[in-house]
């Protein structure tokens, strides 16, 4: 972290009975933090399974400081739901 920047690393395992057959992908990040501190976006970058090199969106947003069991639900769900 350097100021707002936030440089750094990922890595995602696919699930082995899913498209991408257990697949590993991993590469860089660089985010920038808004002042309030509760937003992060930027992009990432990584290699595709044909070796080329791909780059996306990346963003990541504060929703809520309760721990309790309700909050916790309502945010357990997969992406795509």
């Amino acid at each position: 972290m350097d100021g707002n920047v936030i440089t750094g690393s990922w890595v995602e395992e696919t699930a082995r009975d899913g498209y991408y057959r257990g697949a590993r992908y991993h590469g860089a990040i660089q985010l920038l933090a808004e002042e309030s501190g509760r937003r992060l976006s930027g992009k990432w970058v990584g290699f595709g399974s044909d070796g080329d090199v791909k780059t996306g969106p990346w963003r990541l947003e504060f929703q809520d400081s309760s721990t309790s069991k309700a909050t916790i639900a309502a945010y357990d769900r997969t992406p795509n739901d």
